[in-house]
């Protein structure tokens, strides 16, 4: 049937090039079959030649070769291997259209960048053609071929000759592109004449009274461009004037109507190195200023610049440029009426501000009102400004400044307050009532927005660290506040108290003197609050070099830095007797000893029960790997720790449960994992399951909770799901003990959901829930091993819920037994463990650049894929879905493709049937492994996988688009 619909094509194909041009079904059906995956090499290869022939033509009409041509691009792009028969094919073409020309010169011009061999060839007519189109009287023809020079490899001395004609060009935006053609060449090529790089300076500068906003935002841009270029030239004395003179030339174009073009005004002054500074003050005052100086003192005076000119960028058109072109430049720009002007007045400054001390002190005055700016952009621009500022030790901040400085700490936008504390974090300041404000600040942002308490006691980490003496007089002066209470209680829930207590901490690092002045006592206080400040101070010292860290000070009369170096995580202590000081132990124990008086009040089992958590999170806390590389040592450490978490997720240890898996995962993402990739990536799912356990504990130990809230657990216990599956298919290697692990984490996600009450007449769950605890069974026998109580305990609730003859009759609290007998148990770590996954590559696409389609009939996907530790009993297949109702599989037999098991790297042309009736469509793909031993729940799929799939890597988009038709 197949072989009979191309014979048909090629009938009419060969019909239509004997007599006329194709008509649109025959060049819908060749279409079809370029696109098709499965069209054979033979059939492609007529095709062309019939494309070719229908090229060839004598008496066919030019403009009636753009469809075949379209074609023709189509056909090498997909097929690579024919572009150089194409590329003949079309250059031996005898074509009189402009438009013709122009679009087999681009279709010349695509074969020649994709492959680079046909570039010489390219270069030896491409000149000729793109003169012949330059002076067609074409418009749409002459600007393709400007805006192309750069692909058909022009020679540059012969573009700029062009280029600089056609600035004389009488239509706008052909002046434009020409204009903007000259900043490309003067980008990419080394030009020495001074005489034509002046040609063009002047040029540009006579289009700044152009008529069109375009022409003259491409007229500052290649002032911009070549009048730096034409500076550079000059190597006398007039250097410098030549560049106020660049300077004051683009200043004359910020007052322009067009809003554009005063954007690019200001990105011009912007890109400008070298300006005297007079001038530069200028341009932030509206009254004409003279700028002289007396001894090493800046003196201002009035209406001294008002006479005072320049000469020109052009030594052959000679011309004067008032200084006063300067003046109130970036006052004008700052309160423009256009939140695009105003944020490109503070990039300029961004630059310039590094020219002059004298004139960033001046814009500082300026740049904290735009920090009340209506536009959240130019607020960011303006604090990044502010940080370049202090980065080159250019900003001098008053007490003045600080209040509209400081209320961008309270901003509505978390990127603003982000980007304010960004500049505090590297502030110097001279006075310490400046200091106090900027805590201050600090602390009400902390009170307003507490989910910025990380980022807020990294600052103040900070800012202490440069500024000791200051912090250390600070936190003496509110040192009652950081004491107990009159009844001895220790009161640091609040986050102001953490804060101030992590100011104590930058006291010490600091080198300066007097910060001994802290009262030991105050880092004592700090040891209750460890997981949450050393969370925040991740970046500087981990939790055990914190805890250290803290040890000294609070033991130490006088507290120095000097003996204690957290970078290298070293503490140098003093050895009396011939015995070591061991503080870590001593302050843990002291942290033990505060949570105990904090939790006096428990009594009973709870006490008990919370006294051993207590050692839970003192062992947890001491521990510390010495050697921070090895990724083995660390991954061991994990995977024997992790069923300690179990403790604090059931008393409900939230933030300790939390703080500490993140703690461990963020020290596994330093290690390198190329030699235990499976161990690593075995991990990170342990932790992975730890963490979802944590967040659906507090459901099921309270009864309220467990009846609220449902449509959140219901996706917490699909997210458990999927990473126990992926837990179990995509690791090779797990021993026995491992999958009996595993396999009881399936069992508690059954049991979970039959305990909810939105799923506990799930008859499909309790059925898996079965068909687990018999492979359970099965391998405690294989073991010769007792079942755990958590097994038995399930088994012995089974029993009594029985069955009836209309399903199973339970209830959702009658699995709570179970649950609590329920423990994480440790994983045996293996080097031999591998991890399966994939990687999808899909080149050449994305949303400018969609693949063609036709819609209704068939496409292919061109995929890149890569598969890791693939075994032949696995079965993967593609996964190409438009939405939910709307997907396809297809199956991969990866053996054809070659490679080993350990890695396969393959391009592969996946077919997608169901095309829509639509003009573009975007297909999700991914790659998944079929789980073979699952025999509960079937995949509903027509011609796909049997039984579900685990996903080897993250979904790709793909977008289509229809092909347009000339």
């Amino acid at each position: 049937m197949e072989e009979q619909i191309r014979a048909n094509c090629f009938h009419l194909l060969h019909s239509a090039s004997a007599s006329a041009s194709p008509s649109p079904q025959d060049l819908t059906l060749s279409l079809s079959l370029i696109l098709n995956p499965s069209t054979s090499d033979s059939t492609l290869s007529s095709l062309l030649q019939t494309l070719t022939l229908s090229l060839h033509q004598p008496h066919l009409p030019s403009l009636s070769l753009l469809p075949t041509l379209s074609l023709l691009s189509t056909l090498a792009s997909h097929h690579p291997h024919l572009s150089r028969p194409i590329f003949h094919s079309i250059r031996s073409l005898s074509l009189t259209s402009p438009r013709a020309l122009a679009a087999s010169l681009s279709v010349l011009a695509s074969l020649a960048e994709s492959d680079q061999t046909l570039v010489p060839e390219l270069s030896e007519f491409s000149e000729t053609l793109f003169l012949t189109l330059c002076f067609k009287p074409s418009v749409s023809v002459r600007h393709w071929a400007l805006m192309n020079a750069e692909r058909l490899r022009i020679r540059p001395h012969l573009l700029v000759t062009v280029l600089l004609g056609f600035t004389r060009d009488p239509y706008p935006y052909l002046r434009a592109v020409a204009l903007d053609g000259l900043v490309g060449l003067c980008k990419s090529i080394v030009v020495e004449d001074r005489e034509l790089v002046e040609t063009c300076c002047c040029r540009a500068v006579e289009l700044f009274s152009d008529m069109e906003d375009c022409v003259r935002c491409a007229a500052v841009r290649t002032v911009a461009q070549w009048g730096q270029l034409l500076v550079a030239l000059n190597h006398d004395s007039n250097r410098k004037n030549l560049s106020d003179a660049l300077f004051l030339q683009l200043c004359s174009m910020v007052r322009d109507m067009s809003l554009k073009v005063r954007v690019e005004a200001f990105d011009a002054l912007g890109e400008i190195s070298t300006v005297s500074e007079e001038i530069l003050l200028q341009t932030l005052s509206k009254k004409l200023l003279s700028v002289s100086l007396q001894g090493s003192k800046l003196t201002l005076r009035r209406h001294g610049l008002k006479e005072k000119t320049y000469s020109g960028l052009c030594s052959t058109k000679p011309f004067e440029i008032p200084a006063s072109n300067s003046a109130g430049v970036f006052v004008h720009g700052l309160e423009d009426e256009f939140s695009e002007v105003r944020r490109s007045a503070c990039h300029s400054l961004h630059t310039l501000s590094i020219l002059s001390a004298d004139f960033s002190g001046e814009a500082l005055n300026l740049l904290v009102d735009v920090l009340n700016d209506d536009s959240m952009v130019v607020r960011l621009q303006a604090l990044e400004t502010l940080r370049c500022m202090a980065l080159f030790d250019r900003l001098k901040v008053q007490e003045a400044h600080m209040h509209m400085f400081l209320s961008t700490l309270v901003d509505d936008g978390a990127v603003v307050r982000s980007a304010a504390r960004k500049v505090l974090q590297i502030i110097k300041l001279e006075d310490v009532s400046i200091f106090k404000l900027c805590v201050d600040g600090l602390l009400e942002n902390l009170e307003m927005y507490p989910q910025d308490e990380a980022d807020v006691f990294s600052v103040l980490l900070s800012i202490g660290q440069h500024h000791g003496n200051f912090a250390a007089d600070l936190i003496v002066g509110v040192s009652d506040e950081i004491e107990p209470c009159c009844d001895g209680k220790l009161v640091f829930g609040g986050g102001r108290v953490a804060a101030l207590l992590v100011l104590a901490i930058s006291a010490p690092l600091s080198h300066e003197k007097h910060t001994f002045s802290i009262p030991p006592r105050i880092f004592s206080y700090a040891v209750t609050l460890l997981g949450r400040i050393s969370h925040a101070l991740s970046d500087v010292m981990d939790q055990d070099t914190l805890l250290a860290y803290l040890s000294h000070c609070s033991s130490s009369t006088i507290i120095s830095s000097g003996e204690f170096d957290y970078k290298r995580k070293e503490l140098f202590l003093p050895v009396e007797d011939g015995s070591t000081n061991n503080p870590i132990y001593e302050k843990s124990c002291s942290a033990d000893m505060q949570l105990q008086k904090l939790n006096g009040g428990a009594s009973g089992s709870r006490c008990q029960k919370m006294g051993e958590t207590r050692k839970v999170v003192k062992a947890l806390l001491n521990y510390q790997v010495e050697d921070h590389g090895d990724v083995i040592k660390s991954v061991e450490f994990i995977l024997e720790k992790v069923k300690d978490i179990w403790q604090l997720i059931q008393v409900g240890y939230t933030g300790e449960v939390l703080r500490t898996l993140r703690s461990w995962k963020e020290e596994l993402a330093k290690f390198p994992t190329s030699s235990s990739a499976g161990a690593f990536a075995f991990s990170l799912h342990h932790l992975r399951i730890a963490k979802l356990l944590e967040k659906l504990w507090p459901h099921f130990i309270s009864p309220r909770k467990l009846s609220s809230g449902m449509g959140e657990l219901g996706l917490l216990l699909g997210k458990l799901d999927r990473t126990i599956k992926e837990m179990k298919y995509r690791f090779m290697g797990l021993s026995k003990q491992d999958e009996l692990h595993v396999l009881e984490l399936i069992l508690l996600n059954c049991v979970l959901r039959l305990s909810s009450i939105e799923a506990f007449s799930d008859g499909s769950t309790l059925k898996k829930l079965h068909s687990t605890l018999s492979q359970i069974e099965s391998l405690y026998s294989e073991l010769s091993m007792e079942p755990s109580k958590f097994v038995s305990e399930l088994k012995k609730s089974l029993h009594e819920i029985g069955f009836s003859a209309d399903g199973p009759l339970y209830g959702p609290l009658l699995f709570r037994k179970s649950v609590e007998i329920f423990s994480l148990k440790q994983f045996v770590f293996s080097v031999q463990l591998k991890y399966i996954k994939a990687e999808l590559d899909v080149s050449g696409n994305d949303f400018d650049k969609p693949f063609p389609f036709i819609p209704g009939l068939p496409v292919g996907i061109r995929l890149g894929i890569t598969l890791y530790n693939i075994s032949r009993e696995n079965r993967l297949w593609l996964r190409l879905a438009v939405d939910d109702d709307l997907s396809e599989f297809v199956y991969l037999d990866f053996d054809q493709f070659g490679g080993n098991s350990q890695i396969r790297e393959f391009r592969f042309n996946a077919p997608f049937y169901n095309t829509p009736k639509a003009n573009s469509f975007t297909v999700k793909v991914c790659l998944g492994l079929e789980c073979l031993s699952e025999n509960v729940h079937s995949f509903k799929s027509c011609g796909g996988p049997k039984q579900e799939l685990v996903y080897l890597c993250k979904q790709k988009e793909v977008f289509l688009s229809t092909v347009v038709k000339e």
